[in-house]
C-alpha cells in the first residue's frame, strides 16, 4: 500500500479551515502513515445537516490512491455504489453504515456519555438537560442520547431535551429554553461545540458556570481546556483513531478474507472547572 486517502467531513454552515476534531485525527493517521513509508492524500467532503455526502473529491474520482479512510460522514447506500465502481478497501473512522460491508473505527459514545451524566448525578444534579440532539442527528449523537437517557433511567430522573443542531448556536438555543424557568441545573451537550454555545448563553442570562448551572460536554477538543471556567469533558482518542484506521487498512489488505471488524475506542472523563457539586453533605 502506497498511497491513502483521508476523506473528512465539512459541515456546510461551518468556515472552511482546521476542524478541531478531525484534524486530529488527521494528525494520527499521517504520523502511523510516515512510520509506515505510507503517502497520506487529504481532502474534505462536503455534508448536510444529516451528515450525509454530497459530493466527492478528485482522490476518489481520479481512483489515485489504494485505500480510504472516511471520517465523520454517515455513510448511505449511494456508498455502495462508491465500493463497487472503485477497487480499493475503506476503513470508517467515527462513521457509520446500515449498508457497507466495511471494518470501522469508532468511539464509545454510549458509555462516554453515561460516564459525563454519571458525574453529574454524582454532584447531585437531578435536573440535567440534554443539548445537541436532534431526531436527525448522526449516529454518534443518537448513542450520546442514549447513554443520556440510560443513566436517567437508571436513577428515575426526568429528562430535559430540547432539539437542536450540533453547534454552538445549538448550544445557545438549548440552554436559552431550558433556563428560561431555571428547569435544569447541569446541561450535557453532545460535542464540546454546543457547550460552548450553551455557556454563551448561560452568561447572556447573567447567569454563571458552574455556579448557577453545570455544563459538561464531549470531544475534549483544545478549546475546552483554554475557556474559562475549562470545560469538563468526555475525551475521544481522536489521534489513534486515525492510526487505527491506517492499521485497519493495511490489515484488510493483508488479510482481504478477515471478517469485517469494529473497534470501540474507550472514552475518558476530564474534570476540570465547568461542575459544582451541589450535592447535601450526608
Amino acid at each position: 500500500m502506497r498511497v491513502i486517502g483521508l476523506l473528512v467531513k465539512h459541515d456546510l454552515d461551518m468556515v472552511r479551515g482546521a476542524n478541531p476534531f478531525y484534524s486530529h485525527v488527521q494528525f494520527g493517521a499521517n504520523n502511523f502513515c510516515q512510520r509506515h513509508n505510507i503517502s497520506l492524500m487529504v481532502a474534505t467532503m462536503d455534508v448536510d445537516i444529516s451528515n450525509h455526502p454530497l459530493s466527492w473529491p478528485a482522490m476518489i474520482n481520479q481512483n489515485q490512491i489504494d485505500g480510504l479512510i472516511m471520517a465523520g460522514a454517515f455513510i448511505d447506500d449511494s456508498v455502495e455504489i462508491l465500493k463497487r465502481k472503485m477497487d480499493f478497501p475503506i476503513v470508517l473512522v467515527d462513521s457509520y453504515s446500515s449498508t457497507l460491508d466495511c471494518d470501522s473505527i469508532v468511539t464509545d459514545n454510549v458509555g462516554g456519555a453515561k460516564k459525563a451524566v454519571q458525574y453529574l448525578v454524582k454532584n447531585g444534579h437531578e435536573r440535567i438537560g440534554l443539548a445537541g440532539w436532534n431526531p436527525f442527528s448522526p449516529p454518534s449523537i443518537q448513542l450520546r442520547q442514549q447513554g443520556y437517557l440510560q443513566v436517567l433511567n437508571a436513577y428515575g430522573l426526568k429528562p430535559f431535551i430540547v432539539e437542536t443542531e450540533l453547534s454552538r448556536a445549538g448550544g445557545q438555543k438549548a440552554a436559552a429554553k431550558l433556563l428560561a424557568n431555571r428547569q435544569v441545573t447541569a446541561l450535557f451537550c453532545c460535542n464540546d461545540e454546543t457547550a460552548l454555545g450553551a455557556m454563551s448563553a448561560i452568561r447572556e442570562l447573567g447567569l454563571s458556570v458552574p455556579g448557577d448551572v453545570s455544563v459538561i460536554g464531549f470531544d475534549n477538543i483544545d478549546l475546552a481546556a483554554e475557556i474559562s471556567p475549562a470545560l469538563t469533558t468526555v475525551h475521544v482518542q481522536k489521534s489513534w483513531m486515525g492510526a487505527l484506521g491506517v492499521q485497519a487498512l493495511i490489515d484488510r489488505v493483508r488479510n482481504p478474507d478477515k471478517p469485517q471488524t469494529t473497534v470501540v475506542v474507550a472514552t475518558d472523563l476530564v474534570i476540570r472547572e465547568s461542575v459544582a457539586c451541589i450535592a447535601q453533605p450526608d
